[in-house]
């Protein structure tokens, strides 16, 4: 068994993470996660409101025992999600583990630590993992350019953004972008990280509550399969390569364009279409470069368990091999 600083935080079997999914990661897939041994995180702006989200812990209480968590993403915006109302039902429904993106979490530090809630912030960066740290985050996900959503404006892989990170913090390092095995999860704790994050290999799941299309689609990938969009306006964001997402770098590559050019081909309600009834074409997805390795559509037991399982092995014998040949 594969014991670190993260499994140890959060009492959890396996150093194996989903992260929140907006849209994807709802209960059926964070209760799958959490029974098979690893940390799930619920994504909170999924629920169309915090009532919602209240429901939606509760629904996946009735299907695990065991820790699961809440994404809860943190964006400029005009107008804003009660961000504040989230977090209260966050703490209010005894979650004990947090997973924030985007802006720092600094200002809800307070009514976590008070709860006695972890608080895992997702970057993109060492100085803003470094800054994270400063705040009282108990860890930080570093997120290599070739994770899916927006891996930031270094574009700096995770075999080298990893160690960095691990190299200037003294909490632990969970690794995502490119990782969806047992080679990886390997490769990730080689590298000093305590556990692997994982977004589009749990999406290819058999409980991920998405269609069986895009499901499928994954599976028949390869790691060219991805398109980076919003360069341009400095939101850099990694969507599976489809006309839509073709499109969109055609119109950004325009002397002159705007993001207003683009808003209608990446509405949110076009990749909810995606998603629910299977059309590939109809709006932008999110997928990482990882999509080259999704070769099946498991359950996430079987997913969860052969990515161990695999990693004791490769670590038992075959680098252990290395060392005494």
């Amino acid at each position: 068994m594969l014991k670190t600083r993260i499994t140890e935080l959060f009492g959890i079997e396996h150093p194996v993470i989903q992260g929140g999914m907006q849209r994807v990661s709802k209960a059926e897939l964070v209760a799958a996660v959490a029974n098979a041994g690893g940390l799930g995180f619920l994504s909170a702006l999924t629920q169309p409101t915090p009532e919602a989200l209240a429901e939606e812990i509760k629904r996946t209480r009735q299907m695990t025992d065991k820790p699961f968590g809440v994404n809860l993403t943190i964006l400029p915006s005009m107008t804003p999600p009660p961000y504040e109302e989230y977090a209260r039902v966050i703490v209010d429904s005894g979650v004990t583990v947090v997973e924030t993106a985007g802006r720092s979490p600094q200002p809800f530090m307070p009514m976590f630590n008070a709860a006695g809630v972890k608080v895992v912030h997702k970057c993109t960066s060492v100085r803003h993992a470094k800054k994270a740290q400063e705040v009282g985050c108990a860890a930080v996900t570093i997120d290599g350019f070739e994770a899916a959503g927006h891996p930031g404006e270094d574009d700096i892989p995770s075999l080298v953004l990893v160690p960095r990170a691990v190299d200037e913090l003294d909490i632990p390092v969970i690794a995502c972008g490119g990782f969806s095995d047992g080679r990886g999860l390997v490769a990730a704790l080689s590298l000093g990280a305590e556990a692997i994050s994982m977004g589009t290999r749990f999406v290819a799941t058999q409980e991920s509550p998405v269609h069986s299309n895009l499901k499928q689609k994954l599976v028949s990938a390869s790691e060219l399969d991805t398109q980076l969009i919003f360069r341009k306006f400095r939101n850099t964001a990694r969507v599976f390569k489809n006309s839509v997402s073709v499109e969109v770098a055609d119109i950004e590559a325009r002397e002159g364009s705007e993001f207003g050019d683009v808003a209608a081909l990446v509405s949110g309600k076009r990749g909810e279409v995606v998603l629910e009834t299977g059309d590939l074409e109809h709006g932008i997805w999110w997928a990482g470069i990882s999509a080259g390795l999704v070769y099946d559509v498991p359950s996430v037991d079987e997913l969860v368990s052969g990515i161990v399982q695999d990693a004791e092995r490769i670590i038992s014998s075959r680098l252990t091999a290395l060392v005494h040949a």
